[in-house]
């Protein structure tokens, strides 16, 4: 495997040790879903619409999972984006060996139209895609120059298409440095030593300390597993980012960012009221991301996505335009059809009558307009269901 990256060593033999995530193996498809790993979810959040199908199946999406690990997102990519072909790669062979029981396990390349798991950096895929989204999630921070994975990515990408990144963010970070810190200064190394003596250190901190009751309020059940500990608390090499220089760090690349896939974290209405509340968002929105950076230090990470070329993000302000539009019912729903059921975000939902009969109707008409639908309801009140669903993302408008 050729080496592009100076920390690409001593990361691969760190998550040879350790292969992350943590997640058991399963028989059967993987638990759940995270929409950020459905191409059509994550598509219509970013821009505002689908594409049109190709033909009656499923959207056929080229798909790199750069940086897969053990498989957990290769193992979703694969079951939430059937008949698309999908790409994983990792510079461990440990985490490999993983995510290959894993997805052997849940059937995964029966979903998909072709699945590779292969032994490669990101920085060495010449001559691979273009791909329509690239997921790469906790791995960029990881490379001693994080700028050159972002413009390997960019260089793989179709014009259009989409990365969704993850990266670890400075502020919610504050005591997990810190703790770093302290057991590189104790010697504590990146190997299972360092493991007994990153759990010793805040199990013997005094309870009041902050650092350990961080750890405990916090990080205890995600790093249950030695695997997640290690990531956290002894990884060898890591970069972390505030809103600034995040920003600067997506325009090396030249790609254009195409908003958060947490936005309700990124929103001033999350933490503010009243006056205040008016006055921030009469900021820009790069303003706003720094005033709610500033006020929640618990911001752990950035999760976003970047698109190559400016994203045109569609207009359903107008009734008109929206009931011209086709649709489709979001995938990412736990209990449909039901009017009880568990949302893109896996927070529950009780729908009307009225939104469960438009929904039914779209899956019972699909090349029908949400206008042409075979509903007896007066154009505004069509209008006004659809817009509800369109705002919690159960109704995916396609041009």
């Amino acid at each position: 495997m050729p080496v592009s990256d100076a920390a690409t060593p001593v990361v691969s033999a760190f998550y040879d040790r350790f292969p992350y995530p943590g997640d058991p193996l399963q028989d059967g498809p993987p638990p759940g879903y995270n929409w950020r790993w459905c191409v059509d979810s994550a598509w219509a959040a970013a821009t505002g619409c689908l594409p049109p199908r190709a033909g009656s199946g499923p959207r056929r999406w080229r798909i790199l999972d750069a940086g897969c690990g053990t498989g957990v997102s290769t193992d979703y990519l694969c079951h939430l984006n059937p008949g698309s072909a999908v790409l994983a790669v990792d510079i461990s062979a440990g985490a490999l060996e993983v995510a290959r029981q894993r997805t052997r396990r849940s059937g995964a390349a029966a979903q998909v139209e072709e699945l590779r798991i292969e032994q490669r950096s990101l920085l060495d895929l010449a001559g691979e895609g273009p791909f329509d989204y690239i997921n790469s999630v906790g791995v960029l921070h990881h490379l001693r120059e994080p700028e050159q994975g972002l413009g390997a990515l960019a260089g793989l990408l179709r014009p259009g298409g989409l990365v969704h990144l993850f990266l670890y963010a400075d502020g919610g970070r504050w005591e997990i440095h810190r703790t770093q810190r302290a057991l590189a200064l104790l010697g504590a190394g990146t190997d299972e030593a360092g493991l007994h003596l990153g759990r010793q250190l805040l199990a013997q901190l005094p309870e009041t300390n902050r650092l350990r009751r961080h750890h405990e309020q916090r990080w205890a059940l995600d790093t249950a597993a030695d695997a997640n500990f290690a990531d956290m608390y002894l990884h060898p090499q890591e970069t972390s980012y505030n809103i600034e220089r995040l920003l600067a760090f997506v325009a090396t690349a030249g790609l254009e960012f195409a908003g958060f896939s947490n936005p309700e974290v990124w929103s001033p209405a999350r933490l503010l009221q009243g006056e205040l509340l008016e006055r921030a968002q009469n900021l820009s929105p790069r303003q706003q991301w720094s005033l709610v950076e500033g006020l929640d230090p618990d911001i752990s990470h950035f999760e976003f996505f970047l698109s190559k070329g400016p994203v045109s993000v569609a207009d359903w302000s107008a009734d008109a335009a929206l009931l011209a539009a086709r649709g489709e019912v979001n995938r990412c729903l736990w209990g449909w059809p039901s009017t009880s059921l568990m949302g893109p975000d896996l927070l529950p939902l009780s729908l009307s009558q009225e939104s469960f009969e438009l929904m039914r109707a779209l899956e019972q008409a699909p090349n029908l307009s949400i206008g042409q639908l075979p509903l007896d309801w007066p154009a505004a009140t069509r209008a006004a269901v659809a817009r509800q669903l369109l705002e919690q993302r159960l109704l995916l408008p396609v041009l």
